[in-house]
């Protein structure tokens, strides 16, 4: 899916840091080996399809404002294709920024049209149901 037009991710690298990436045998929470410390990455033009193909809902999705871009709510808002689950997924070392009220109400919104919705932090990751009731996956 392409951008939409006028959002580009700027300064923000969460899906550098936060996200794992097997083929640099990275793990969630830590940055990239790659990532430029000024903001961007160092092999820009000849990264791997892993990180040409990803693009979070909030480049794609033209509902999602400007404040709601992930390094400005610390949640990457994304859909596992595997799963089909909506996911919000966070820095393991802040967890819980998908409580926030913004982002947890954009998460009750989806979860009430009937998609599977789950916040996830490193290894850790929480349902969220229409009912706003939440509980830990295993």
């Amino acid at each position: 899916m392409a951008s939409v037009p006028g959002k580009s991710c700027g300064s923000c690298m969460m899906c550098c840091t936060a996200l794992e990436i097997v083929e640099f045998k990275k793990p969630p929470g830590r940055p990239c080996v790659n990532c430029v410390a000024s903001g961007g990455c160092a092999i820009y033009a000849a990264r791997p399809n892993v990180c040409r193909e990803f693009e979070c809902l909030w480049l794609t999705e033209r509902a999602l404002p400007q404040n709601m871009r992930p390094d400005r709510i610390g949640t990457i808002l994304m859909e596992d294709a595997d799963s089909d689950e909506y996911r919000a997924v966070c820095e393991p070392h802040q967890p819980f920024e998908w409580r926030k009220p913004r982002v947890f109400a954009h998460l009750l919104r989806v979860a009430k049209t009937g998609r599977v919705v789950v916040a996830k932090a490193g290894l850790n990751s929480w349902r969220i149901f229409p009912s706003g009731e939440t509980t830990p996956t295993v």
